[in-house]
């Protein structure tokens, strides 16, 4: 029986109780070996140091921690204004975007792929986070806006004459990841990756429970028991 009653309660639980490590270990367990994204694709809140756009107390810190259904974008590089589409098909995917949805793009390398009126527009849809193989812009008025932007870094090069959104809810690859529309996509501090929409239950489960193992063996350790002994009584490191 599932732990949780709803989307909204299993992303809940996936933010306060898990952390990418112990969900990657579980993936690694049941055979999905390469679900990991580039390690370059972080928090754009971890890259700003001291992330001072939002005032300590103001509100709980949503920037460093994504988890949500992805909404794959497939994106390609052009070297002139596209008269006859600005932009390609990026207002419609953003349009597009569902409660519970995280907008992770792919495809283009010659602009920011992100922005302060993008993360206005994923908001407004109900959209949880942007995942980015590239860059974002603008950043003061993304991170003021406690929206989880995770991305290879910062640059304000504008994606109007060199970015075009081809096709979105499609097959993506980001590194050695393959990503479907609805896989599960989960980021933190340590990274991102990405759970098989297919087999995603049974990797929170599993790892809802490795992360309560892991908390255990921890106190054991901390009261004097051996690593030997406490691995061979627990099964976790």
């Amino acid at each position: 029986m599932a732990m949780w009653k709803n989307d909204d309660e299993m992303f809940a639980l996936m933010k306060e109780k898990l952390y990418t490590p112990v969900v990657g270990d579980i993936l690694d367990q049941m055979g999905y070996k390469h679900q990991f994204l580039p390690a370059s694709i972080r928090p754009l809140a971890a890259q700003v140091p001291t992330a001072p756009y939002i005032l300590p107390g103001e509100e709980e810190d949503k920037r460093l921690k994504v988890a949500g259904y992805a909404c794959t974008v497939l994106e390609n590089d052009v070297f002139e204004y596209p008269e006859d589409k600005p932009f390609g098909y990026m207002t419609e995917a953003l349009d597009d975007l569902k409660p519970n949805e995280i907008y992770i793009a792919t495809g283009a390398h010659n602009s920011a792929l992100w922005g302060e009126l993008l993360t206005a527009c994923g908001k407004a849809r109900g959209a949880v986070g942007a995942v980015l193989n590239g860059y974002t812009r603008d950043t003061p008025k993304v991170i003021e806006q406690n929206f989880p932007v995770f991305c290879s870094g910062t640059w304000a090069q504008d994606s109007s004459v060199r970015t075009y959104v081809f096709k979105w809810r499609c097959p993506i690859e980001i590194g050695q990841v393959t990503i479907h529309n609805g896989d599960i996509v989960f980021g933190d501090i340590d990274g991102v990756l990405i759970i098989p929409k297919d087999v995603a239950p049974e990797v929170i489960e599993k790892a809802l429970v490795k992360a309560s193992t892991e908390k255990t063996m921890r106190k054991a350790i901390e009261d004097g028991m051996m690593v030997t002994d406490a691995f061979a009584k627990f099964g976790v490191l």
